[in-house]
């Protein structure tokens, strides 16, 4: 996992912690905190797709020995 999407994580989390230790007087912050945990959520996942190295080796080989 890379620095970013584990920095992703943990910011999802503490939104979603955030969310749950507000009051409930605090309607306006919680739904901020809940819109950030899932913005934070998404870009985890964005992380986890671009972190993955997809090896391509753009020399196309042939199976019958390169005739």
């Amino acid at each position: 996992m890379s620095k970013a999407a584990l920095s992703f994580l943990i910011l999802a989390i503490m939104g979603v912690a955030a969310d749950q230790l507000l009051p409930s007087s605090m309607d306006a912050l919680g739904t901020v905190a809940k819109v950030a945990a899932g913005t934070f959520a998404m870009l985890f996942l964005a992380a986890m797709v671009v972190g993955r190295r997809i090896k391509f080796d753009p020399v196309l080989r042939q199976a019958n020995g390169g005739r």
